[in-house]
Order: structure tokens, then sequence, then C-alpha cells
């Protein structure tokens, strides 16, 4: 019975009795070429000439003022709606400056003095110091020359006493300046017709 099994089983395997096709040497594939690398790392760096931006002067036309004083105005009233004090502070220097431009004086000090109040009670020093500079020079332009002598010197006084050097000297400057500037009538400065109280806008 083990025999029979061995010989239906023998006949069944293709080709055991070949013997030839073991001892036949196959024929190996041809190798695979090495792969070549594509990375990015291995392409030359090229160096790009970026031409420096040319910065052209601000135009200060009327469009572009009051562009600019929407903006600064839009952002301290969200600065102050958030109590983000120190921000809404600088923010009406900036709108004071604005005004100075357009010979908006009355509104220019309005804003100084809220900044000032402001950086005061912040004890912002380099801010206070420009508010008071940029309060003598519109006092100064209104022909008020005590006033603006006053807030010089409070702001050289605090200069002093915190050892800002060229805060120092350019109020020292403005100082020989005013002295030495021609004295006329005081004259007011009166806001234009139509135009919202500061109050009004915050």
């Amino acid at each position: 019975m083990v025999i029979l099994l061995s010989i239906i089983s023998f006949s069944a395997s293709a080709q055991w009795y070949r013997v030839d096709m073991l001892l036949k040497k196959h024929p190996r594939p041809v190798a695979i070429e090495p792969m070549v690398n594509h990375s990015y790392a291995c392409l030359p760096v090229i160096t790009l000439h970026t031409p420096s931006p040319v910065l052209k002067p601000f135009d200060f036309t009327e469009y572009n003022l009051l562009a600019q004083e929407a903006i600064v105005m839009k952002t301290a009233q969200h600065n102050m709606r958030f109590r983000v004090y120190a921000d809404a502070s600088y923010n009406f220097s900036d709108l004071a400056r604005l005004y100075i431009r357009q010979n908006r004086y009355a509104e220019a000090k309005w804003y100084l003095l809220q900044s000032n109040f402001i950086s005061r009670n912040q004890n912002d020093d380099h801010h206070t110091i420009a508010n008071l500079i940029d309060l003598a020079t519109i006092k100064a332009g209104l022909g008020d020359y005590a006033q603006a002598m006053q807030d010089l010197t409070e702001a050289h006084d605090i200069a002093c006493l915190r050892d800002f050097k060229e805060e120092e000297a350019i109020i020292e400057k403005k100082i020989l300046s005013l002295k030495q500037t021609p004295k006329v009538d005081v004259r007011y400065a009166e806001e234009a017709e139509g135009v919202t109280k500061p109050a009004e806008k915050l």
C-alpha cells in the first residue's frame, strides 16, 4: 500500500525526473542601475539680487490725513473700550500730530492733554516728555510763549531726573530756540465749523 501511494505521488509531481533542469545554470538578470538623487539639496545655489525698496515721502493730502484720522480714531476707541490705556495714550498723541498738520490746534491740544494724563498714570516718562514738547509747540505757535516755556521746563526737569540725555539735549535746543523767537500777540485756536468736538468722538 505504501509503495502504491509513493508511485502515485511521484507521478503527480511535474518533471521530477528532469535532472538536467536542476543542473542547468539559470541566466542572471541584468543589474539595476543605481538611483539618481534628484533632491533639491543637490541643485546649485542661485543667489537672487533683490533690489532694495525705494521709500517715497508720504503725501499729506487732505484725503490721506482724513483716512489716517479715521484709522487712528477707531483704534483709540477700541483700546479705550477694552481699557488698554497705554496704547490709547499713543493713539491720542498720533491724533494730535495729525491735527497739528491740519492746523486744528484746539483738538490737538485736547488729545495731547488726554494722552499726557494717561502717560503720567502709567509712569511712561518718555511719552510724557514727547507730549509736553508737542504741547509747547502748539502754544508757541499760538503765541502763548509763557505756557510753552513752562511745558518745556517741565519736560526738561523730567529728562534730567530720569537721566534721559537725548531728550534733555533736544529740549535745551527748543528752549533756546523759543527764547530767540520774536514775540507776537497771543491768538487762540478756534475749531472749524462742523467739526465734531473731541469729547463726542470717544
